[in-house]
């Protein structure tokens, strides 16, 4: 097993000085239903990404090849391995679309694989996360696993009524005895049981951005989920759709990284949007 290759992408995965991982998740071509207008202008939109603060990209390895000139040296790739073919009747099938060893080749820092249970899938998914967690622990690859519900693109309280915080939390801790690094997962709906949810993992969690909301829902719920644990973020949409994708970035960022209110980042992007405004920008 190579244990210092896992250390030293770690390492850059969630930054020491404030223990903290800020992920822009850019994959969502392999995965929405529809084609969102937002991931327009790749290049561009990471660009604004990175400078907000972003220290991991999600992609998949075409994007990846795209706006490989954009990256700072403290810039991680996580190469996403599982694309959803959302055209099939059953809808949203989870579908297996690159391996550890190409992820080294392209010089990624982690793979990420999405782990949707409760389906007629999910023995086969189960055996496709632990077969990726043996070449991660295997080759010194970090992995992230994304437990979440298992159609992301429906509204956060309709799946919780379907599956309840019980699903997230047997998801996540499945994750991590399948020999997930770090495991991404929804936002369970309240504090109490997001911090139930994070310490029944045993691993780092970084909480889902979802589907799009309100700026101050979606900064209320990165300062909970900082308390109840978290140890970071994976936003999408709520990053590339939003009128300034750095500012948001920016902001959040402001949360994890140097421990500010959910008040105090959006004060300060809502003076930023409003100065843009006064100039017409």
């Amino acid at each position: 097993m190579s244990l210092l290759g896992k250390q030293i992408r770690m390492r850059r995965l969630i930054q020491e000085e404030s223990n903290s991982s800020v992920i822009f998740a850019f994959d969502h071509g392999m995965t929405s239903p529809t084609f969102l207008g937002g991931l327009m202008n790749p290049r561009e939109q990471i660009r604004r990404g990175i400078a907000g603060g972003a220290n991991v990209l999600m992609l998949g390895r075409g994007i990846a090849r795209q706006v490989a000139g954009e990256f700072r040296r403290d810039t991680s790739l996580a190469l996403m391995l599982t694309a959803s073919a959302a055209g099939t009747p059953s809808g949203n099938v989870i579908t297996p679309i690159g391996s550890v060893e190409e992820a080294l080749a392209l010089g990624a820092d982690a793979v990420v694989v999405y782990v949707a249970l409760a389906t007629e899938h999910e023995r086969d998914m189960i055996h496709y996360l632990s077969q990726v967690g043996e070449a991660c622990e295997r080759l010194g690859m970090p992995l992230i696993a994304e437990a979440e519900y298992p159609n992301a693109y429906q509204g956060l309280s309709a799946l919780a009524q379907s599956y309840g915080p019980e699903y997230l939390v047997r998801n996540a801790r499945l994750c991590a005895e399948m020999g997930a690094d770090i495991v991404k997962t929804n936002w369970t709906g309240d504090e109490e049981s997001y911090r139930y949810l994070v310490q029944a993992t045993t691993v780092p969690v970084v909480v889902a951005g979802g589907t799009l909301v309100s700026d101050h829902e979606l900064l209320q719920r990165m300062e909970a989920a900082r308390r109840a644990g978290a140890i970071g973020c994976s936003v999408g949409r709520n990053i590339f759709e939003h009128k300034d994708p750095e500012g948001i970035t920016r902001a959040i960022s402001m949360i994890w990284r140097e421990k500010r209110s959910a008040a105090e980042a959006e004060a300060w992007l809502l003076e930023r949007l409003n100065r843009a405004k006064a100039k017409g920008e």
